[in-house]
This record gives structure tokens, C-alpha cells and sequence, in this order.
């Protein structure tokens, strides 16, 4: 998984309340296990028309955030079905951060596994990025995980919490597997023992 240190993009505002799994990454595109291809169909139904056709006035079809590494969304993002295609296709697209006053649990847990950085703000700091993010390709923003800190277009910062445990993945880019490695040696060492004493276990 790659590491999340620090990260300065464009912030895309999405101002919507109860975004679900499948208004983030639809049913019909659920097939695959590769995390890498679902990009292209981010928001799928509010950004194409029945045709195919590319909705202008959505956001990320806007010239301006067509690059956008973050998204400062509304109450409860990632509601619904627990589907890990959804933060897939938000990382596949480019997003690395989603800002909002709360998340659900289990997109909120997909999110550190991988490699994305949800951030739960007061409404109010949220408001003030959705208005900073809505500068265009001015809305720049720098997110800095180990001070825990946003800083805006303007140079003014917030601070926001999050769970030392899941910064230390995030920062040094552990997720479930990546954690497990760190304990190769020991689990190794286990195998020998367990096939020097019981090696009818083995066959």
C-alpha cells in the first residue's frame, strides 16, 4: 500500500448528505476483484447520462477538478452496502482524501486499508473547505497526516483527530497484509517449531 504522508491536490466539493456505496461505485460494475479500472466510473450515474454522455455541471467532470486528489463531501459518506470497490474506485480515480463531518463504519475502515484518508471534521470546517474548494483550480488544499493538519488556499490550517493506530499504517503504508509481514520472522519460527514437533501436521 502506499504511504500517505503528505498531500496537495485540488479539493473537489460535494456537498451531498447520505452518499451511498452505490451512488460512489454501482452495482454493475462490481464484477471485478482488480482494484484498478473502476476510476473511469466514479459517481457513475451523476457523472454520465444514460448514453454515456458526460454530465457537465457535475463536479468532477468540471475542467477544474478533473485531477482532484480530494473530495470534501457532506453527512454520512459511504453509507449503504459494504462494498470495498468504492473506496477502489475512489483511489483508482485519484482521490486520496475525503473530507466530511461523518463517514459509515465500514467504508471508514476500507478507507486505511487502502491507503485513502477519511478525515471527520465539525460542520463548520467542513463548510469552510466546501467554500474553499469551490475556488475552481485555485481550491488547493495540503493535508499533512503527521502534523494532522489542512491547510487551505489562504494559508489558514485545521487540525483534525485521528486513531494513532491507523495513522502509523497509513504513514508507513501497512495495511492488513503489510502488518502481518512485519511479524514474518516470528510466524516462521512458529512454522519450524510446530513442524519439528508435530510434522504430521504437515502432510
Amino acid at each position: 500500500m502506499e504511504k500517505f504522508t503528505q498531500l496537495t491536490g485540488v479539493a473537489a466539493p460535494l456537498p451531498l448528505v447520505n452518499i451511498d456505496t452505490d451512488m460512489i461505485i454501482p452495482k454493475q460494475f462490481l464484477k471485478t476483484i482488480k482494484r484498478t479500472g473502476l476510476g473511469k466510473n466514479l459517481f457513475d450515474e451523476m457523472r454520465y447520462t444514460p448514453d454515456g454522455e458526460e454530465v457537465a455541471d457535475f463536479v468532477l467532470n468540471q475542467p477544474a477538478y478533473r485531477e482532484s486528489k480530494i473530495l470534501v463531501a457532506g453527512d454520512n459518506f459511504g453509507c449503504g452496502s459494504s462494498r470495498e470497490h468504492a473506496p477502489w474506485a475512489l483511489l483508482d480515480f485519484g482521490i486520496r482524501c475525503v473530507i466530511a463531518t461523518s463517514f459509515a463504519d465500514i467504508f471508514y475502515n476500507n478507507c486505511f486499508k487502502n491507503g485513502i484518508l477519511p478525515i471527520i471534521l465539525p460542520q463548520e470546517d467542513v463548510d469552510k473547505l466546501l467554500d474553499d474548494a469551490g475556488r475552481g483550480a485555485n481550491a488547493t488544499l495540503t493535508v499533512d497526516l503527521e502534523k494532522q493538519e489542512i491547510t487551505g488556499p489562504d494559508g489558514g490550517s485545521i487540525s483534525f483527530d485521528i486513531d494513532p493506530f491507523r495513522k502509523h499504517c497509513l504513514l508507513n503504508g501497512l495495511d492488513d497484509i503489510g502488518l502481518t509481514m512485519q511479524k514474518a520472522s516470528a510466524i516462521e519460527d512458529f512454522e519450524n517449531k510446530r513442524t519439528a514437533e508435530q510434522p504430521w501436521l504437515n502432510r
